[in-house]
């Protein structure tokens, strides 16, 4: 158990975040920041409110302020604003750039040794920023992409095969958008490669949900976009981190050479532990799929430039 994980934006993503957080009992103390008045108060009570009921006792505080988050072993950065129908993640790109770059300022005075995990999009790019900002070493600042999108690709491949989601294995790699990359020859149900028990027609429609598994919500909510899944994935993050499990999950990290890529944050496998990450795999890919990452990371790369700060 770490003592103190901090999520930074109280919307639907944070709080959910929150909750996972505390009803894991994965810190002793759990601080809710966000800039509106009373929303991280009124959510952080609730919340704390539900512990007697729901039996753990992480302690939840809401707060305007950094001061609450003084010392936080982990961050977690939701804030920014959502998508709306229509709007892609890099139509959000400068003005959440700004965001993202004064809350990593306050991370940077306030927990200096904290590993921060981003959830703000566009992610990728917002991940550099809090690099950027907070001047933090890779192996402390990660991206929440992989997890969460290797989890739709499961769900779908699960539903199409009705199967348990627990025995379907994948991994999806690359930039958390369009031009993200399942791994197909990496995919499995029990060891089963799918492509044994799926023609390709039925996979390509699957890969083609998996990426666009946001917008599809978005169309769905009209006002807002996922928040269930997305605080399950940087939750399943934090839990590899706070109990140093040494998992193999897929994050969005600063690479450095791995997959012929540098200068840039794109999923990859990462083993994350108490340090944060502590090793990227390179796996081998197909020429397909070494294709298809490099072109997720050119599309990465793209809105850096258009980021100001």
């Amino acid at each position: 158990m770490l003592n103190k994980i901090t999520v930074v934006g109280a919307g639907n993503v944070g709080a959910t975040t929150a909750q996972r957080l505390a009803e894991k009992e994965l810190a002793r103390q759990v601080v809710l920041v966000d800039v509106i008045e009373g929303v991280p108060q009124g959510k952080g009570l609730d919340l704390w409110e539900s512990a007697p009921i729901e039996g753990y006792d992480t302690r939840l505080i809401g707060t305007n302020e950094y001061g609450p988050s003084e010392g936080s072993d982990i961050v977690v950065i939701t804030a920014g604003i959502a998508r709306k129908p229509g709007m892609s993640r890099d139509d959000l790109l400068n003005t959440n750039a700004g965001i993202v770059k004064q809350v990593a300022e306050h991370v940077k005075n306030s927990s200096p040794n904290a590993i921060v995990i981003v959830v703000s999009n566009p992610l990728d790019v917002m991940s550099w920023v809090a690099m950027k900002m907070t001047g933090f070493p890779r192996e402390r600042v990660l991206g929440m992409a992989g997890v969460l999108d290797t989890g739709r690709y499961r769900s779908f491949l699960a539903e199409a095969l009705d199967v348990s989601v627990r025995d379907i294995q994948a991994m999806v790699l690359g930039g958390h958008g369009d031009t993200m990359v399942p791994l197909l020859s990496y995919t499995s149900v029990s060891g089963i490669p799918v492509t044994q028990l799926l023609d390709q027609a039925k996979l390509d429609a699957i890969i083609s949900r998996t990426r666009s598994g946001g917008a599809e919500i978005v169309k769905y909510l009209k006002t807002g976009s996922a928040y269930y899944a997305p605080s399950a994935a940087v939750v399943q993050m934090c839990e590899a981190i706070a109990f140093d499990q040494k998992r193999v999950l897929p994050c969005a990290a600063w690479l450095q050479g791995e997959y012929g890529q540098s200068g840039v944050f794109l999923g990859v496998p990462c083993k994350l532990g108490r340090a944060g990450l502590e090793k990227i795999f390179e796996v081998s890919l197909t020429d397909d799929e070494r294709a298809a990452l490099a072109k997720s990371a050119d599309a990465v790369r793209e809105p850096m430039s258009a980021v100001q700060l």
